[in-house]
């Protein structure tokens, strides 16, 4: 269990979509504001462990074309976030409409987000091997008690350089470097290292 434990948190506190996400959202909305978009992660990627260990990982294996289709929609999916991220409003500039992610947001995004189905791939094949419903019930418990604490410090660290990016520039800089590192997060989906 600790070593399930331990690499939940390890994989949901690393860098990624998410983490970049909420540290972009920390940023603009405040910690607060960014709250639905947590819990929306930690449900999200609870549900996504669950449900790949109940039966969707058979179907990858069945049908290997649905590794490219999902690789397809993540990257399309992910390069328009960057776009949204990178040409965000200021503080001053932002509409009444402008929001962070929502709860039920996050929680689908976790769908075409690959650094999540690497997650969850990995521990159900690591943690719940046989795939029972108890031992992929315990793999998604494990990712919904340690990925709040996890995740937490991004939204937090978004926060911590608010009032630094409370100037229009280095507001506008800082969401074209979170956009940039959003794309760069793509490197390992698309296998240019491979």
């Amino acid at each position: 269990m600790t070593a399930l434990l331990g690499f939940a948190f390890v994989a949901t506190v690393t860098p990624g979509p998410n983490n970049l996400m909420l540290m972009a959202s920390g940023a603009n909305f405040g910690f607060r504001r960014t709250l639905p978009h947590m819990l929306g992660i930690v449900g999200g990627v609870s549900v996504m462990a669950f449900l790949v260990g109940a039966g969707l990982m058979a179907l990858f294996d069945i049908l290997p074309a649905l590794n490219l289709v999902l690789k397809v929609v993540s990257v399309g999916y992910l390069l328009w976030l960057a776009f949204k991220i990178a040409t965000a409003a200021s503080v001053e500039e932002r509409d009444a409409d402008s929001r962070p992610m929502t709860f039920l947001q996050a929680a689908t995004f976790q769908w075409v987000n690959p650094k999540a189905w690497a997650m969850c791939l990995s521990a159900v094949t690591l943690y719940a091997p046989d795939r029972s419903l108890l031992s992929v019930a315990i793999v998604a418990g494990a990712f919904a008690l340690v990925s709040f604490p996890a995740i937490s410090v991004w939204a937090w660290l978004g926060t911590v350089v608010r009032q630094w990016l409370s100037n229009a520039t280095r507001l506008r800089v800082f969401n074209i470097t979170m956009a940039a590192l959003l794309v760069v997060s793509l490197y390992p989906v698309l296998g240019l290292g491979t």
